[in-house]
């Protein structure tokens, strides 16, 4: 018989899966979202508006941004740690992972594994610190799923590029200093750093939006944006450079929806210990003991799968169908806990005193970005059968 409850995390004994130094860094994110997030996250989502200048200076000046990078003002943090992060990031709300993870893992990522020494030294500490903001043009208005058929192209014009087309669902990007710029040119598909000042260069912020509202989201047009040969990221070549960048992101967002996961699953189990129906907190019902085993299960599981994908990426790395092992699985799940929470707030599950509908509706674009479910599932289908179904 237990006398007391006890949380999922303890009954998975996730504690003790965690070194002291991870334990410092999670609780150190946890401390910073309670002090500076959580009491605005409500009132800038129903805004649709997120105060990025603000919150990046304080976001770089704990280290988050690039935080598994190394130099550069960098932190170089174990993979394990910045999932941890980025879980924490989640909980508080979606929104601010993706300006987290489209910092480090995209742009910075992108500079740093491929970029000049040049680009290196310009960009990573200004965007380490939170001074400069970065985004990731690779999605297209016709071309998500299949960025191979890009129309975005680039020609050579003497020592310089010019670049035309439009990028669409960029985050950050009508914010950005620097656009990381996927390109069709005669050589291929190249990258590009791309100061977004640069003539020919705008963007636009996405306003319409039900999901993410907490999030500025763009699309970017390149209308004979001209820039020197210095700004080309001369290590990437082909489309294995973009795909590299989205498996890092898509690392974080396996961590990160399990935050998400997490803040709707202990405000369902907190309400219902505390709303009475027919004389008894609802907690006391079979159903609604079914809906938190359920979800606690599928959280727990996520967790450990979180974790044993991290330590694989800490260790011998992680191949890119792993990672769509995760990021499915966890993103999918949590989507699923964020719902069946609602159903145990009831009515007051869809209001903004509450974060679970908030979560439902930004988890649904997080199970579209990055990687649809169904190209996540053709990704392991590929793996086990060694055949490529996707067209």
């Amino acid at each position: 018989m237990i006398d007391v409850p006890v949380s999922p995390d303890v009954l998975f004994g996730i504690e003790e899966l965690l070194s002291d130094e991870e334990k410092s860094i999670r609780s150190s994110v946890r401390t910073l979202m309670t002090r500076s997030i959580t009491p605005h996250i409500a009132r800038w989502y129903q805004d649709g508006a997120l105060p990025v200048r603000e919150l990046a200076a304080e976001l770089g000046s704990v280290g988050l941004f690039g935080m598994h990078l190394k130099g550069y003002g960098c932190a170089g943090t174990s993979a394990v740690a910045y999932g941890l992060a980025c879980l924490e990031l989640e909980a508080a709300d979606s929104g601010l992972r993706s300006l987290v993870s489209v910092q480090g893992s995209l742009a910075m990522f992108a500079i740093h594994r491929f970029g000049s020494e040049e680009l290196k030294e310009r960009w990573l500490p200004a965007m380490a610190a939170g001074r400069a903001i970065g985004c990731f043009g690779l999605t297209e208005p016709d071309f998500g799923s299949n960025p191979s058929g890009m129309r975005t192209n680039a020609r050579r014009d003497g020592s310089d590029w010019i670049i035309n087309g439009t990028k669409m669902w960029i985050t950050n990007g009508s914010i950005a200093d620097v656009a990381v710029v996927w390109a069709r040119t005669e050589d291929g598909i190249r990258g590009f750093a791309v100061p977004t000042d640069t003539p020919g260069f705008s963007a636009r912020s996405i306003e319409s939006k039900m999901s993410l509202r907490a999030s500025v989201t763009s699309e970017l047009v390149l209308e004979d944006v001209r820039v020197p040969d210095a700004c080309l990221l001369p290590e990437a070549r082909g489309l294995s450079g973009p795909l590299s960048c989205l498996n890092e992101a898509r690392f974080g967002i396996l961590f990160g929806a399990m935050g998400a996961a997490r803040d709707c699953l202990y405000t369902a189990i907190e309400y219902a210990q505390n709303r009475s129906q027919f004389g008894k907190p609802i907690s006391a019902f079979q159903l609604t003991q079914e809906k938190l085993s359920t979800m606690s299960l599928e959280y727990g599981k996520g967790i450990l799968l979180a974790l044993h994908l991290g330590r694989i990426k800490d260790g011998i790395g992680l191949a890119p169908y792993q990672v769509s092992l995760g990021k499915l699985n966890n993103v999918r799940e949590a989507l699923s806990i964020a719902r069946t929470a609602r159903t145990i707030l009831g009515a007051n599950g869809i209001s903004a005193e509450y974060p679970v509908m908030r979560h439902a509706c930004n988890l649904e674009s997080v199970l579209t970005y990055e990687g649809t479910s169904e190209m996540h599932l053709l990704m392991i289908g590929q793996a086990l059968t060694g055949h490529a179904a996707f067209a």
